[in-house]
């Protein structure tokens, strides 16, 4: 599919992403010691017989044999994230590097393209257009999930076809753990296919001690941060509205945070922080009425309040209300049934706790809350405009101290939700350097034989030189969870540490954020201006690795 090129696309095709030093060259793969998963480790050792306990590899300068030609196949697995065409362009020169005569094949639309044997060989005319560019629009992303044998048996048919070896599945945690358990049945049936997986998610939840960041997540968040510090700098020049503004991140917190750290807004939820501190919704609206009123007392009648996407899930009560709807809706019985029966239905099953939560929330909340889940199984809490729900919440308490006298100011308010403009942007220089080394560093652990391994590159807050090139055991990083009313296997989600130094710092300046009038404009800093400005990581990674 061929693309018009805009000048600004022209200009940053030129741009060439940077490597790790050890893989400007041949590699050898340093071996460390046998892993485990992070949670039940006999149930996960069970379903992985023969991709659990694999070491940790590293990658450093070595020899590297010649190889016989051989193909790769490619795949973008759900939301997109910025970067995504690096993590292919990357993968394209590796495994060309390996032998000019290999070949990279794209499935189209996500895991579907490989069941439904939709494919198409990028070629270096088609690679060149999309370098250093966002979206997924190459080949098209989808949400299909491999978890059945027949999709694993179609999936192989072509593979063989195309002479295919291995396979590059570029994804978040539910699409990584469909790799690692695509990984392992190829791997018991000795079909000879290799399954790679890449970090990929704007929202920050795939990371831990061997995954430093997500890739996406620094593009997305210096894309919002730009819009935060453009409606702050108007909210200060009007000086008449709160803007309550919703950024994505449904199980963690980390955008908002990050926003927050690049922005310094008047209020930040902490989804974590709320759940940690078992506060109810009435708690959350008291906290933003009293910032509010704090303001107004110096004559600030406008501020910025940041909100998680999935922070009505994190309300201790809530949480365990969706819990028990989780369950409900997880029956034949209730799936079975129409919409409004599907309500009816829901309530005559409730404990008498969950029921009085349920019937306290507004009526589209609770609907919401009742019905449609996504693929995962999930409260679809995008569609949920909690920002709204805030912002009329804070309006009713901040009416009810008018009339006590507790508050003295005007109330306007204006809303937000920041998501899909985060999630195709341009990738930012780190961005574009990390997933072009995440693409290249997957062929290499192609070469190596290695299968069902994540590609990681680490140590991203020095030159990209420094950087360590290697890979880690999907399997190490799984626990147990329910899923859909069943214990499935699952990659650990990554929430913000309360204890952790990111947090931290923000915890020290909130108070003093609330109160004045702090903003910081960052302006679109994803890859023009000097170095030292946008080529800068995260907020979040930068006091990580302090």
């Amino acid at each position: 599919m061929k693309q018009v090129i805009s000048s600004l696309q022209a200009a940053r095709a030129a741009y060439q992403p940077k490597l790790p030093k050890a893989l400007q060259g041949p590699v050898v793969a340093v071996e460390g010691k046998p892993t485990e998963s992070v949670g039940n480790q006999k149930e996960i050792k069970e379903l992985f017989p023969n991709t659990y306990g694999m070491p940790v590899i590293t990658f450093e300068s070595g020899s590297q044999p010649v190889l016989e030609p051989f193909n790769v196949g490619i795949i973008l697995s759900g939301g997109q994230a910025p970067g995504g065409h690096n993590v292919i362009s990357g993968l394209f020169d590796g495994v060309k590097s390996l032998n000019p005569a290999n070949k990279l094949y794209g499935f189209i639309l996500g895991p579907g393209g490989l069941v439904d044997h939709k494919y198409m060989e990028i070629t270096p005319e088609l690679m060149d257009q999309y370098r250093n560019t966002g979206g997924f629009d190459i080949i098209g992303s989808g949400r299909t999930k491999l978890e059945e044998v027949d999709q694993f048996e179609k999936g192989i048919q072509i593979l063989r076809e195309l002479g295919i070896k291995a396979l590059v599945i570029i994804g978040g945690d539910d699409s990584n753990t469909n790799a690692c358990v695509l990984a392992e049945y190829y791997a018991a049936k000795k079909y000879g296919v290799q399954v790679i997986g890449c970090p990929k998610t704007i929202d920050g939840d795939l990371k831990n001690e061997q995954i430093e960041t997500s890739f996406g997540f620094d593009t997305a968040c210096k894309t919002y941060s730009e819009l935060i510090g453009n409606i702050q700098r108007d909210c200060n020049s009007a000086r008449k509205y709160w803007h309550f503004i919703k950024l994505m991140g449904r199980s963690a917190s980390h955008i908002a945070l990050e926003c927050a750290l690049q922005c310094q807004p008047n209020v930040c939820l902490i989804s974590e922080e709320v759940e940690a501190k078992e506060m109810s919704l009435d708690d959350v609206v008291t906290y933003i009425a009293q910032a509010v009123a704090d303001r107004a007392l110096d004559g600030n009648n406008f501020g910025t309040v940041l909100i998680p996407e999935g922070i009505i899930e994190f309300i201790p009560a809530i949480k365990k209300l969706i819990a028990q709807l989780n369950d409900i809706l997880a029956t034949p019985e209730a799936q079975n049934l129409g919409r409004s029966e599907q309500i009816d239905f829901v309530k005559s099953h409730l404990t008498k706790d969950n029921l009085d939560v349920f019937n306290s929330l507004p009526t589209s909340v609770a609907r919401q809350l009742a019905l449609d889940r996504d693929p995962h199984g999930n409260v679809q809490v995008s569609l949920i405009e909690t920002e709204k729900l805030l912002s009329t919440m804070v309006a009713t308490k901040l009416d009810q101290w008018k009339k006590e006298g507790k508050y003295v100011g005007k109330f306007g308010t204006q809303h937000h939700f920041f998501g899909y403009e985060g999630r195709c942007a341009a990738p930012s220089n780190y961005d574009a350097d990390y997933c072009y080394s995440l693409g290249y560093n997957a062929s290499r652990l192609i070469a190596n034989g290695k299968t069902g391994y994540m590609s990681i590159i680490k140590n991203t807050t020095q030159p990209a030189s420094e950087w360590i090139a290697g890979g880690v055991p999907i399997t190490m990083m799984m626990n147990l969870e329910k899923r859909n009313g069943k214990m499935k296997p699952v990659i650990r989600k990554a929430l913000v540490e309360l204890d952790g130094a990111p947090f931290k710092f923000f915890a020290s300046k909130r108070d003093e954020w609330a109160r004045q009038t702090a903003y910081v404009y960052p302006g679109p800093i994803q890859y023009w201006g000097p170095a030292e400005v946008c080529d800068q990581p995260t907020k979040t990674l930068q006091l990580e690795q302090a």
